[in-house]
């Protein structure tokens, strides 16, 4: 029998090494959260810190809501990660209709409470939608918004990026330019938006070196066991679904633990992928669900930490 060339193709790569074979572990990791707004998801969000904790994040995030909507429960948040655990914590800050007084009030609390590092974002509208405006006594953007922390204290600042550009922009060569500005403004490094393909992430990168900007870009990685939701999410920020995705996950509604295994999956793969271009830093987007997370960490060759307590025994 005489093959394609597609299909000799397809040969090679069955018959290669395993794909996340030999891996080495040498990956710096960070975890999303969001504020919990019950009894019962803080104690799930708790439940996934504690599982993430021993894979040695570099930071863990928490959001914070459009309009400053869970101000109250991300500080709570972030100041009990900073307090019970050895994790650092970094707080997101945006500046949707908060004046600037506000907005340093609650930075001051940050720093008050032992948090060093802060993810800087201008903010999606209260009403989805509509327009942002800025408040008349606030930062205008996210570049202002990281200029006015540097002159609180000298934070760390994580900041936004969009691969696929982000719908306010309008091009590539304005996303690129507001990302530059909020890195001259003192920014440490930028996160990216979710993507599905590792193209995407490479191609973005090379654009930002060609722009001059020579900071960390960290992609960030949505593990997707739910695509009506990603879609939604996806809507926001520019970021689009690929047709197959939605075909992997047909027939799958009533069987979450599929979902899980088949998102787990599909973001390994990325992460693979993305490893093999370099990229050494990941950002993880938990949803306030750990396994996901920690089983692509664990194929990616990154194992537990041990603790000073641990190796004394």
């Amino acid at each position: 029998m005489t093959l394609s060339l597609s299909q000799m193709e397809e040969a090679r790569r069955a018959l290669d090494a395993p794909l996340f074979a030999g891996l080495p572990g040498d990956i710096g990791v960070s975890f999303e959260f969001f504020p919990p707004k019950t009894e019962k998801m803080e104690a799930q969000l708790w439940e996934s810190v504690q599982t993430l904790a021993p894979l040695g994040p570099r930071f863990v995030s928490v959001t914070y809501g459009a309009g400053g909507s869970t101000r109250e429960r991300t500080h709570a948040t972030v100041a009990r990660i900073q307090r019970e655990t050895s994790l650092a914590a970094a707080a997101h800050l945006t500046c949707v209709e908060a004046s600037r007084a506000e907005i340093d009030a609650v930075a001051e609390e940050y720093w008050a409470a032992g948090v060093r590092h802060i993810v800087a974002l201008r903010g999606d509208p209260p009403v989805a939608g509509e327009p942002f405006r800025a408040h008349p006594g606030g930062y205008a953007n996210a570049a202002e918004l990281v200029a006015g922390l540097r002159s609180l204290h000298p934070f760390e600042i994580s900041v936004a990026a969009y691969p696929e550009c982000h719908p306010d922009s309008g091009t590539q060569v304005a996303d690129l330019d507001n990302l530059k500005r909020k890195l001259d403004s003192g920014a440490t490094r930028a996160i990216t938006q979710f993507f599905f393909s590792p193209d995407c992430f490479f191609r973005f990168r090379d654009a930002a070196a060609a722009a001059g900007i020579e900071s960390e870009i960290v992609p960030g990685i949505l593990p997707v066991s739910n695509v009506a939701q990603t879609r939604k999410f996806a809507g926001l920020c520019g970021a689009e679904i690929p047709g197959w995705m939605d075909r992997l996950f047909e027939g799958l509604d009533d069987r979450p633990a599929a979902r899980q295994l088949v998102a787990a999956t599909l973001a390994a793969e990325l992460c693979r992928k993305l490893y093999a271009g370099g990229v050494r830093h990941f950002h993880f987007y938990t949803l306030n669900r750990a396994e996901l997370a920690y089983a692509i960490c664990h194929l990616l060759g990154l194992r537990p930490v041990a603790t000073a307590q641990e190796k004394a025994a």
